[in-house]
């Protein structure tokens, strides 16, 4: 089982270095790119979670490896979502703009020509 995950994980690893490697990638290809980016890093978060609930598992790391393990994880985590938080911004405030853009845009449809004064 461990010896298949762990192939899987290398032709990941393989596909993103090709991808990252790449000189121009348009729209659609850095989507996609972030798609297989963010799916291979929910995967291995599905492996770590199967792991930490299995004591069978845990049991066999020492105080110092969990303890290792502990901390690389946490600094891992934290530049990932203080990451998260930043992006989240950014897409909040340019939905708001595009909302914002979108009302206005109604409106004036809304209001037509009869509401319209020339002078």
């Amino acid at each position: 089982m461990s010896e298949g995950w762990i192939q899987t994980s290398e032709r990941a690893l393989e596909q993103i270095r090709r991808l990252m490697e790449r000189k121009e990638m348009d729209r659609l290809e850095l989507v996609q790119s972030m798609r297989l980016i963010l799916f291979t890093l929910h995967r291995s978060l599905l492996g770590w979670m199967n792991w930490i609930n299995n004591p069978d598992i845990m049991v066999s790391f020492s105080k110092e490896e969990l303890a290792e393990m502990n901390q690389r994880l946490a600094e891992f985590v934290q530049e990932f979502i203080k990451y998260d938080i930043e992006v989240t911004k950014q897409g909040a405030r340019k939905s708001g703009e595009a909302l914002e853009a979108r009302r206005e845009a109604e409106e004036r449809a809304r209001r037509g020509t009869e509401e319209t004064f020339y002078i």
